[in-house]
């Protein structure tokens, strides 16, 4: 059975309940950028903790080796949750130099939907920071790039959990998988 690929990027915007999420889903296999896995240790998630629950694949290997799964139906679903403005600017140029940026590539390369929590969707972003809330002011460049990948074919961008679970619940429903 096909799993969904969750890529995990430098964010902690809504890291705890983009989490939550997926450990509420079944067959999730977890893909973490160098700065996710300093992020989680920030947030204090251990891997060996993540590993209880998900197939996790770190960001170690040049050539970005677990993509080639997508290449033989592997995956039926991307997700990138949360998903940093360095990430969105990175899936929009076309550069894939990180696990999540190149999940993110080869999906489409093989129509595999994506669907994308994007942490700079507003000229004004509540997020929670590992000691506390704090307000940021995502730049144009960072709002234009969200606009952008919106129009990419395969690709949901989503502003909120509540816009996350509902987009998730579409694509699962489309596939006849029901989430645990």
């Amino acid at each position: 059975m096909p799993r969904l690929a969750w890529g995990l990027t430098g964010s902690g915007h809504f890291l705890k309940e983009s989490l939550e999420i997926a450990s509420t889903l079944p067959q999730v296999d977890l893909f973490l950028t160098r700065a996710a896995q300093e992020v989680l240790h920030m947030y204090d998630y251990s891997i060996a903790d993540l590993r209880k629950r998900f197939r996790v694949f770190r960001d170690n290997t040049a050539s970005a080796a677990p993509v080639g799964l997508f290449y033989h139906g592997h995956y039926h679903t991307v997700v990138i949750a949360p998903a940093t403005s360095n990430t969105v600017a990175k899936c929009v140029m076309g550069i894939s130099d990180t696990l999540v940026s190149n999940i993110y590539a080869q999906a489409g390369k093989c129509r595999v939907p994506s669907i994308v929590f994007a942490c700079d969707t507003e000229p004004e972003v509540t997020t929670e920071s590992p000691s506390e809330w704090v307000t940021v002011y995502p730049r144009r460049i960072d709002l234009e790039n969200v606009d952008r990948m919106r129009s990419f074919e395969h690709t949901t961008v989503v502003r909120t959990t509540d816009e996350l679970r509902a987009a998730l619940e579409q694509r699962l429903a489309c596939l006849n998988i029901s989430s645990s």
